[in-house]
């Protein structure tokens, strides 16, 4: 691919609306988009303007005018692509929009491809790898949580971190190097014990970052709840107030739910995927037992289960209660790893004395968390949600460390970390130098990786590829 001509693509979403932007980079963005502008004031032309200049005046196709738009100028390196890039900012018709950028495209522009403004600002090195996919990651990002990792990443922090250490690295590299030009004279340039902390400590930052994948990717896919339980225990009702809309069908008639369902919602800003599901029970209805079935899948899928009973049911009833410890065992059994918040729902319906009474009941279920709510008034729903966010650390959040959420960082980080213990074990056994050289040029590769220093044609056809067209 030739990333050296003129590139045009929408650079807003598509469809109609009060302003739309086409964005033009390359060597001739500025000599194409001043032919067809005429400025307001007369005889000014866009390719005698400064950079970071905006003008008002029409574009135009010979002599008809288009449309009266404001154009940006940005130019070379000083601009996102480090290209000369125009920003023609128009009204939001779908048929103006079409009309410039069909224009531009006959004077010589081409279509841009997905991802190939991020792509430039790459290759002539405005952003690094990982800078560059969080640009992605902050288009994407749907709550607070995962916009403040995308910013932190575009901003360099995890880039920034990774590079600090293979620059010590690549320092100790170099050293062990230079003892192989010196084999035979047997001297040591590199200090052991120096290196040995050095391994230690870009073990430690490994580790940590490689732990923090399992936080950050939950944060930026959203958190699946699975809403298990018997039917017509309030498992759509529940759903209906967390969301505090009617989004789930909810009667009296067990067995309604037949299909999950899905929503989802922002708490604190940590996106949650609530899946109603319908009731677990014997039933020898055809396309219940289909939804019974797709229960037990959502749950396989699931990272936090909420097992909900009704508590007004069982109130009194040692068999019954016996029977919902049972079912609560075999969930705690089947999913082990998983989080298991057990919620007494209905308790508006319970005296105090049976309210205790069922205290005692969840508290027979040992190693699990429950709590009592009434999802048709709302009491307890609040505490539902702090416990939900309980089950999410947000420590690395709020003292802004860094997170990973890239899978493909996670996947170098840990073949990383793999090289970087070889090392270690090679300083602790008295390896030679020419053997751990080659772990270390490893673990160099692996961080190279991460930051773009070291990378494919393919690897940045498969990143930019899942780039909207425009950025």
């Amino acid at each position: 691919m030739i990333y050296n001509d003129t590139i045009v693509a929408l650079a807003t979403a598509s469809g109609a609306g009060a302003v739309a932007i086409i964005r033009l980079s390359g060597k001739d963005a500025i000599a194409l988009a001043s032919q067809n502008f005429k400025s307001v004031t007369h005889g000014k032309k866009l390719i005698d303007q400064n950079t970071h200049t905006i003008h008002l005046g029409h574009i135009v196709d010979d002599e008809r005018v288009i449309d009266q738009v404001l154009v940006s100028v940005f130019k070379n390196p000083n601009s996102y692509t480090g290209e000369d890039v125009v920003e023609v900012s128009c009204h939001g018709s779908v048929y103006i929009q079409q009309e410039i950028i069909q224009l531009f495209l006959r004077k010589g522009c081409r279509m841009a491809n997905p991802g190939e403004f991020t792509l430039r600002a790459f290759l002539n090195g405005k952003l690094d790898l990982s800078q560059a996919e969080a640009v992605a990651d902050l288009i994407a990002s749907d709550n607070e949580a995962s916009h403040q990792i995308a910013m932190q990443q575009m901003r360099g922090g995890f880039s920034t971190e990774i590079a600090k250490l293979r620059e010590e690295l690549l320092n100790f590299a170099s050293l062990i190097e230079l003892e192989l030009d010196f084999a035979e004279e047997d001297v040591e340039f590199a200090d052991r014990t120096q290196f040995k902390d050095l391994v230690e400590r870009i073990s430690f930052v490994l580790k940590r970052l490689i732990d923090s994948f399992a936080v950050g990717n939950v944060i930026k896919n959203g958190i699946p709840v699975a809403i298990v339980g018997e039917p017509n225990v309030g498992k759509s009702t529940l759903l209906n107030a967390l969301l505090n809309e009617e989004r789930a069908i909810v009667s009296d008639i067990a067995g309604t739910t037949r299909d999950t369902i899905e929503d989802e919602l922002v708490i604190n800003g940590i996106g949650f995927r609530f899946i109603d599901t319908a009731g677990i029970r014997d039933t020898k209805d055809v396309v219940e037992s289909i939804g019974i079935k797709k229960t037990f899948e959502k749950i396989e899928q699931a990272q936090v289960v909420i097992y909900l009973f009704d508590a007004d049911a069982i109130s009194g009833d040692d068999k019954k209660s016996e029977n919902i410890v049972v079912e609560i065992e075999k969930i705690k059994n089947k999913y082990p790893l998983k989080p298991l918040l057990i919620i007494a729902n209905k308790i508006d319906k319970l005296t105090e004395d049976k309210r205790q009474s069922l205290n005692s009941t969840l508290s027979a279920v040992e190693g699990s968390q429950y709590l009592s709510i009434s999802a048709k008034s709302g009491e307890g729903v609040e505490d539902l949600k702090t416990q939900l966010l309980n089950f999410v650390n947000t420590g690395a959040l709020k003292n802004n460390e860094t997170i990973v959420t890239n899978t493909r960082h996670y996947d170098s980080l840990l073949k990383a970390f793999e090289e970087i213990q070889k090392v270690k074990y090679g300083l602790e056994s008295g390896l030679s130098g020419d053997l751990m050289a080659i772990d270390i040029r490893q673990a160099l590769c692996h961080f190279g990786e991460i930051t773009g220093e070291i990378t494919s044609d393919d690897l940045l056809g498969n990143i930019f590829a899942n780039f909207c067209i425009g950025k």
